[in-house]
């Protein structure tokens, strides 16, 4: 089965093992038709579904599934992280949202092949491989509404012959109208997912969902964000959903007991680059047509953003090395670093470009206020004041926790 599954990937994409001939069929997919998609998906606010065609039809959905299963081998789990994170880079250059949906669905195919058992394997990845199946990771159950809210987020797991029944909602849910799969952080005794505390640690559940199931329904009214429309993480209710016992990933806090969520930290920031990367580029091009290149000012700034994404792309090499190396502990540490450091290089390049190019690169068609807009959500996702402490307990000895997660 599986070098059946092998012969049908590589009859639809580039040859196993050839890394560049796959970074450069991304990149031309994303420049002739993900680039072109962007403004409409966000505008509507739908996900990229015809872009995960295109990735699918490209044998491109399954590059984190391992080779022997029909997929590329990328990602921390196979010590091949460099090409993922490049891949990701090159798709947010395109489009943040499409992205961002990217990056859970291969991060879900991660902790599958990390965790999973080999029958769950199999089918789960036959269904990527095969099917185009594309899947999500879920987590966010926040403690307190925002003003105005009447959803509170939050899940109840009762256990039941041969499995469980999920009870609640979950919010942050990306991707929730596109994948057919959905990883579930669980905490099995309280509401509240992956909480940030270490009480959860030790019991925290990963249950893959059926997205298909009737039970499972989508809350559209709840995400009308500024930025990351298309990502479409909205509100999803659970309606007494039973979930297999053979839909459990790995065993009670296999999660954190891995610090699987280092892993992932740092392809966020894969995707940071590609948004400034974008804006970067455009803004290039923007100040050679004005003419404006003799202006040391913008000579100043041209030459900080172009400092900014070169250091940007040598954090995420180093990074890659180390978890491709099995030097584990250093790589979780570092990706909290090159994390920080990105956020810090990405928000100069933007604002450098804005402030270059003026009011006229921030309307359309100019894809910056879009970018501008992405990527300020974006990087909310985790609250970099914490992140920055996590790196300063670690250089003082302090006792701390790379993934982020409160003590």
């Amino acid at each position: 089965m599986t070098d059946d599954l092998s012969r049908a990937a590589a009859a639809r994409g580039p040859a196993l093992g050839d890394d560049q001939a796959v970074l450069a069929a991304v990149a031309k997919l994303a420049a002739d038709r993900f680039a072109p998609r962007a403004e409409e998906y966000d505008r509507k606010a739908v996900f990229p579904a015809e872009d995960f065609d295109d990735l699918f039809a490209g044998g491109l959905l399954g590059v984190t599934v391992p080779r022997e299963y029909g997929g590329l081998g990328y990602g921390p789990q196979q010590r091949h992280t460099l090409p993922l994170w490049e891949m990701t880079t090159t798709l947010a250059k395109a489009d943040l949202s499409l992205a961002r949906c990217w990056e859970g669905h291969a991060n879900a195919l991660v902790l599958i092949d990390a965790l999973a058992g080999p029958e769950q394997k199999r089918r789960w990845f036959a269904g990527v491989v095969e099917h185009g199946q594309k899947w999500a990771a879920w987590s966010g159950e926040s403690q307190a509404p925002k003003p105005g809210e009447t959803l509170r987020p939050g899940t109840t797991l009762v256990p039941v012959p041969d499995g469980w029944v999920l009870r609640g909602s979950k919010a942050f849910a990306t991707s929730a109208t596109g994948a057919q799969w959905a990883i579930l952080l669980v905490d099995p005794q309280s509401p509240g997912g992956a909480r940030r505390t270490g009480e959860v640690h030790g019991r925290l559940l990963l249950l893959a969902c059926d997205l298909s199931d009737p039970t499972v329904t989508v809350d559209e009214a709840w995400w009308d964000p500024v930025g990351m429309r298309a990502t479409v993480s909205h509100a999803v209710r659970f309606n007494d959903t039973f979930l297999p016992r053979g839909h459990l990933i790995g065993g009670p806090g296999s999660f954190f007991d891995g610090q699987w969520q280092t892993a992932f930290v740092p392809h966020y920031a894969a995707s940071f680059l590609g948004g400034a990367l974008a804006a970067y580029e455009y803004g290039l091009a923007y100040l050679k047509r004005q003419g404006k290149g003799g202006d040391p000012y913008v000579q100043q700034r041209v030459g900080s953003m172009a400092v900014n994404v070169e250091t940007a792309r040598l954090w995420l090499r180093h990074v890659a090395g180390l978890w491709d190396e099995g030097r584990l502990d250093e790589a979780r540490i570092a990706g909290d670093r090159a994390w920080h450091m990105i956020v810090q290089l990405t928000r100069e390049t933007v604002h450098h470009v804005v402030h270059t190019c003026g009011a006229r690169g921030l309307i359309r068609p100019s894809p910056v206020e879009r970018i501008l807009r992405d990527l300020t959500l974006y990087q909310l996702h985790d609250n970099d004041d914490h992140v920055l402490a996590t790196i300063g307990r670690a250089v003082l000895g302090e006792q701390y926790d790379p993934s982020f997660h409160r003590l």
